[in-house]
């Protein structure tokens, strides 16, 4: 029976992690605070830790320091659990050497799937014994997550900067790379037979964009802008398939994190088709304040036209729609910045 610690502040939470994880045959210790949880992992030597980050007497970083620095604990799988969700959290934690990084709220599958994935390689690496005096290190394309092929895109990519409404690729272009977004928001659309705009996809920090077909030479099927100054990492498309070919576990996140695209996709075409342009134009500001992750104080700097063509309707209707909306006092409107200001009363009209 593998043992797990798991370091949580929140009861209810620790509580009811530690259920699930029993329930699936883990021999469970828990811990309130950082400080005590990294008293028992010292002394009792789990065979992996779900910790939590932001804790009183010690944080989840501090565990990870602290036992990377010991010999007896510093191989053990780590998994982060945590709501901070910003780019530069996750990578600070991987950086310091975590293995995992799951979000709150979590499914119970993704929190089983975690532990299985980082038990099965530390399983594997535990195999590959070295000589006396040198240390494993597994193969750099060698992973089980999809975390950790972000971090490949992070670490060997080649990063590009693009200003406010340059191109990173375009419709019918030879598509050899796929690209990580670091920074910013990129949208991706193409151009109808009138030549109307019309965004097929929002992308934001952590997102991949550029797939085309692993066997065909297909060119991009559509044109990526950077809607405000973005940063992407780069990876050619054989170096991905090769990758992939390699770690199962990550060839099929990767195809669950693309379906579910393809889901939104579908969702964005029927709200096109059959809702109202008043629906049309609440959801897309949202959907545009989601992307962006702006605060309800924070204005949204998008131009009208990109507003519209996500939409799906004319950018005379979609103008005509925001006035409405500043009217009733659910927007403000500040040259071409718009403000949310009833978040709550725009939800209620989608």
């Amino acid at each position: 029976m593998k043992k797990v610690l798991l370091i949580e502040d929140d009861l209810s939470l620790r509580e009811n992690t530690a259920e699930i994880l029993e329930l699936s045959g883990y021999e469970v210790r828990m811990a309130p605070n950082g400080k005590i949880g990294a008293d028992l992992a010292k002394k009792h030597i789990p065979d992996i830790i779900v910790c939590d980050i932001m804790m009183p007497e010690m944080d989840g970083y501090g565990v990870l320091q602290e036992l990377s620095a010991n010999g007896s604990t510093k191989h053990i799988p780590f998994i982060f659990l945590s709501a901070k969700t910003e780019r530069s959290e996750i990578r600070k934690g991987m950086d310091l050497g975590a293995d995992d990084y799951l979000t709150k709220p979590f499914e119970e599958v993704e929190l089983l799937s975690a532990l299985e994935s980082r038990l099965a390689k530390a399983e594997l690496l535990s195999r590959m014994i070295a000589p006396p005096n040198q240390d494993v290190e597994a193969p750099e394309d060698q992973m089980v997550t999809l975390n950790e092929l972000k971090n490949f895109f992070d670490d060997h990519g080649s990063i590009d900067r693009f200003e406010k409404g340059e191109h990173i690729f375009n419709e019918g272009a030879r598509a050899t790379t796929v690209y990580l977004l670091l920074k910013g928001v990129v949208k991706c659309y193409k151009m109808d037979e009138d030549g109307k705009e019309l965004i097929t996809a929002l992308y934001r920090a952590d997102d991949f964009l550029g797939f085309t077909s692993f066997e065909e030479n297909l060119p991009y099927q559509e044109t990526a802008t950077a809607v405000e100054n973005a940063e992407v990492a780069g990876v050619s498309k054989l170096k991905l398939k090769e990758i992939l070919q390699k770690n199962q576990n990550v060839s099929l996140q990767l195809m669950e994190l693309l379906t579910e695209n393809i889901t939104d996709i579908k969702e964005q075409l029927l709200q096109m088709a059959y809702s109202s342009v008043r629906k049309k134009t609440a959801q897309t500001l949202l959907q545009f304040s989601e992307i962006m992750n702006k605060k309800s104080e924070e204005p949204l700097r998008i131009s009208r036209s990109d507003l519209a063509s996500v939409a799906g309707i004319a950018t005379e209707s979609l103008i005509r729609t925001l006035s409405g909306f500043k009217k009733e006092g659910l927007i403000e409107i500040e040259g071409r910045n718009i403000r949310i200001v009833k978040l709550d009363a725009l939800q209620q009209v989608i």
